[in-house]
């Protein structure tokens, strides 16, 4: 179930603690253009002023106040990495987890010296499958290191009863991400550059036939993006949301072997399924039993080598960059090393880099003024609700039902996650330990199966510059990150 992410919380932001003589202005006139008439521009009146002190950086494809807020976090965490590499943490503690995969990172040096080694033997086991069955169980196994293709598996909320965790399946499966990069003839010079850029990755990875290669994985692509639901269809929940036993899965796509595609995950028969787009799968499903092995072996080995390139070599890096960044995006600069290395374990051990951002710069009375705050709100809409004229008692209600309800997750989670049991390997090639975080990852989320949802679980770390509404488990999160001032 996706989450709606809050893009305008004004009224959050500006409640933000901080002392009476640093606020800013609700509105301030500099960030306007008033040369500018508002009926010729509007957007320009507004904006122009803002735009001129804070002109768009090569290494962006868009600039917002969202944007300046994550920069200035940016830095507090580079602060806060360049304190901790000067120690020297306990083997296993979540200090040296967070050091480690951070200088793994940045050692150029290894990382250029590796080249394509550390995804050479996780290619040679791909081609060894012998038969579409093996391949199917090989799949399995690719998305429990949170790799694979053609579709995505894992464990959420049920739609129609929040309380209780059951098993997606979704399309997927498209390098590009939406099917119109695919469908829509204005791509097409897009299309062109990605199959390149699937051509330099083999090479890269010393294939032969690289240009053969990248046009068989490509046009598995084109064929998965003709029958892609479009974003549109996906925001209809209701027809997202088709339970089937997985023995009605097996008899409705009998082209694919999901039964070991599920062993090969370790997944037990299931009565209730989730299959968000069943004619995708209809589609799938003949797809792979028209298509030839090997053409499907090169089309996984594309997606391999393109989820892995941000974690091999320089020369892996620059052409992944140079098409979806500078071609699909227009942004002309990459970010700097020290940057990239640090959105890793920001990431993957991103609670526990929350716990020592909010540690230093989100203290607990300010969770407690918002906490207060988001209570007041809720009581002053319980009172508008009980003053609408338009609306039924019967629906005021259910209204003031639901808004009671209303899980409100402020600045930072009251239990964090434990990483104990997540390991990083210095020892090991960055790619595989991301390859073992993305298992822990993955094992985490299977272990939710059939079991209660955890209301105290958070979907964002405290130091994301975002916000996010989840209409399934009825909650409204903001970050830390995001209530800093401006």
């Amino acid at each position: 179930m996706k989450k709606i992410f809050l893009a305008m919380i004004p009224l959050m932001m500006l409640a933000a603690c901080q002392p009476k003589e640093a606020k800013a202005p609700a509105l301030d006139p500099g960030d306007m253009d008033l040369t500018v008439k508002p009926g010729d521009n509007f957007f320009l009146y507004a904006n122009g002023g803002w735009m001129e002190k804070n002109p768009l950086k090569a290494e962006y494809a868009r600039f917002g106040s969202f944007d300046v807020l994550r920069e200035k976090n940016v830095e507090d965490l580079n602060a806060l990495f360049a304190e901790m590499t000067t120690m020297n943490p306990e083997t296993g503690s979540i200090d040296q987890k967070i050091v480690d995969l951070y200088k793994l990172g940045l050692d150029s040096t290894r990382l250029n010296a590796e080249g394509a080694a550390p995804v050479k033997r996780y290619l040679d086991g791909l081609y060894a499958v012998a038969d579409k069955k093996a391949l199917a169980a090989h799949l399995g196994k690719l998305n429990l290191v949170g790799e694979g293709g053609f579709f995505g598996g894992g464990v959420d909320a049920d739609l129609m009863d929040s309380k209780t965790q059951v098993f997606y399946l979704g399309q997927g499966g498209l390098g590009m991400g939406d099917r119109d990069y695919y469908v829509d003839p204005a791509n097409a010079e897009l299309r062109k550059g990605y199959e390149a850029m699937l051509a330099k990755l083999f090479t890269l990875a010393g294939m032969d036939k690289p240009e053969q290669r990248a046009a068989n994985a490509a046009g598995i692509e084109d064929k998965l993006a003709q029958f892609s639901w479009t974003s549109v269809q996906n925001r209809d929940y209701t027809k997202l949301y088709n339970p089937m036993s997985t023995k009605q899965i097996d008899k409705a796509f009998p082209g694919f072997d999901f039964k070991a595609f599920r062993e090969g995950m370790g997944l037990p028969e299931m009565d209730k399924v989730i299959v968000e787009q069943p004619s995708f799968f209809q589609g799938f499903s003949k797809l792979f039993k028209d298509t030839k092995l090997d053409v499907l072996k090169d089309y996984l080995a594309a997606q391999l080598l393109s989820g892995a390139a941000g974690s091999l070599s320089d020369d892996f890096y620059a052409a992944s960059f140079d098409f979806f960044s500078t071609q699909m995006s227009g942004v002309t600069e990459q970010k700097p090393r020290w940057k990239r290395a640090m959105s890793v374990p920001n990431s993957i051990l991103g609670e526990a880099v929350g716990q020592m951002y909010v540690a230093k710069f989100f203290p607990e009375s300010s969770k407690q003024k918002m906490l207060d705050l988001v209570r007041n709100l809720q009581a002053s809409l319980g009172e508008h609700i009980d003053a609408l004229e338009w609306m039924s008692d019967e629906t005021k209600a259910k209204a003031r039902e639901k808004l009671a309800a209303f899980t409100v997750k402020i600045g930072y989670p009251d239990k964090w996650k434990d990483y104990s049991t997540l390991s990083v390997d210095p020892q090991l090639s960055y790619y595989d330990n991301l390859r073992a975080a993305n298992a822990w990852y993955v094992a985490d989320n299977l272990s939710k199966l059939g079991k209660p949802t955890d209301p105290t679980e958070w979907g964002m770390t405290p130091q994301t510059v975002n916000a996010y509404y989840n209409p399934t488990t009825n909650e409204i999160c903001f970050p830390a990150g995001i209530l800093q001032p401006p």
